[in-house]
């Protein structure tokens, strides 16, 4: 039976448009939150925000690009608009490039800086003045155990991955004062299409991990939606989750 633990909460999530973002908007919902999904594709986020629909919950979809300043400010303001106020933001968007460092591919590595962290801070800087207008917030973002174990070909990611756990370690240390909660999410193997966009030699060996042993992305929603509907004065700071067999 599915409890209604988020009833009445306006939450959005950007990266909605598959794996991890589009069930943590299902899980969302079910529980009972209206949710504004936000992607690059237009029509993937549409036909999940309808099926969200059809199954009885509130959804919209928004068009985003987290590199974009712009676009998440309207994202936040395309929430409101609907449902009134926005109670939470679930930063998913994020890349992977993958490949060794002597390869010396720089454009790779300003696509995951501009997504990764500045996609991070576009966000923080869209949903902060409002969440402390409102007087509560919560901002949840998807980092990842590459950044604690730092494995070859994956340095600049893993980087990318820490500097957005320090952002958000560094917005906990500055709200402590009840209005604007933080968690960090970090997953191991995931089966998403993040290695999709990788270089042949990385992008097999991440997607054998990910059929053999890696998470349903449903693991990772369920995580978003437990630190969600914990009380008002308990934040759950950093959470990490991977599969029981991985090293």
């Amino acid at each position: 039976m599915t409890t209604k633990s988020l009833q009445g909460r306006i939450i959005a999530i950007t990266g909605a448009s598959s794996g991890i973002g589009e069930q943590t908007a299902i899980e969302l919902a079910r529980r009972g939150a209206a949710v504004v999904l936000a992607a690059r594709r237009t029509d993937r986020i549409d036909a999940v925000a309808a099926t969200i629909r059809t199954d009885g919950g509130r959804a919209i979809a928004v068009p985003t690009d987290v590199t974009d300043v712009g676009d998440v400010r309207a994202l936040v303001t395309a929430a409101v608009a609907e449902f009134g106020q926005l109670d939470a933001l679930v930063n998913n968007a994020g890349i992977a490039r993958l490949g060794p460092l002597e390869q010396g591919d720089t454009d790779d590595w300003a696509a995951m800086i501009d997504v990764n962290v500045h996609g991070l801070l576009n966000a923080l800087a869209a949903a902060l003045p409002i969440f402390r207008q409102q007087g509560h917030g919560h901002i949840v973002t998807i980092v990842s155990t590459a950044g604690i174990t730092v494995s070859p070909t994956m340095a600049v990611y893993a980087a990318s991955k820490n500097a957005a756990r320090t952002i958000m370690e560094g917005l906990r240390a500055e709200s402590t004062d009840g209005v604007i909660k933080t968690t960090s999410i970090s997953p191991g193997f995931v089966q998403t299409e993040l290695a999709d966009g990788m270089a042949p030699e990385a992008r097999e060996e991440i997607q054998a991990g990910m059929r053999s042993f890696g998470l349903d992305p449903q693991a990772v929603a369920n995580a978003v939606g437990f630190v969600l509907e914990q009380p008002a004065d308990v934040e759950i700071g950093d959470l990490t989750i991977r599969p029981t067999v991985q090293g």
